[in-house]
Formats: structure tokens, sequence, C-alpha cells
């Protein structure tokens, strides 16, 4: 689901690219551009945790968990304040994500450290 969200995130930076290639940024050029950079790069950390946490990683449970609580507050005010189909795009997967961080298989899965050795 990370890595799904981190497609979303992906997907939503070629659009603003494509929107300033046109000529028709959906907010001022620069900050269709610094909006477009701040999805690049939540994209790219979203990547980094999915396949670390694909591999069993600790500390990407507590990556995820903060993003997810970053969409929260994005996608809840904005599920309150009239787009409620955008809205729910994205409280959906990330309550969905917060309920998978936090069940015992993930939990026992996502044990490795960063070192050779056994975890714990």
């Amino acid at each position: 689901m990370v890595v799904l969200e981190a497609l979303a995130l992906l997907t939503a930076a070629v659009l603003y690219l494509y929107q300033l290639a046109i000529g028709a940024p959906v907010a001022s050029f620069w900050g269709a551009v610094f909006t477009m950079g701040l999805l690049l790069a939540f994209s790219a950390w979203l990547f980094a945790v999915g396949h670390f946490l694909f591999r069993g990683y600790r500390w990407t449970r507590a990556a995820a968990l903060v993003a997810q609580l970053f969409v929260l507050t994005i996608g809840v005010p904005t599920m309150t304040g009239g787009l409620a189909l955008a809205g729910l795009a994205m409280v959906v997967p990330a309550l969905a994500v917060i309920v998978f961080l936090f069940d015992k298989r993930v939990v026992a899965f996502a044990s490795r450290t960063g070192g050779s050795g056994a975890a714990l």
C-alpha cells in the first residue's frame, strides 16, 4: 500500500509537470514547481520506505506511520471541505496502512535492524 501511495504521488507530480509544460499550471508557476518538487520528494521517500519495509527493517514502520499521519492531515480537510472523493482517496488508504502497520504479522516481519545480527 505504501508503494501504491508513492505511485499516486508520482502520478500527481507528472500531472504537475504536464501542466507546467503546456503553460497552464493549476497555481502560480513557482507554486506549481514547489508542489511538484514536494510530490517528487515525498514519492521518493515512500518508495524507499516501501522497499525497506518489504525487506523487513524496523525503522520503516515509524516512517510509514508518520507519512500516513501527514496524508490524514491533508485528506480529512479535503474530504470535509467539499472534495469528498479526493479526500476519501487519501484517507481510506492511509487508515488501511495504519491498521496494517500495527498488525502483529507486520510487526513480527519488520523486526530487522540495520546490522546483520538478529533483532531484539
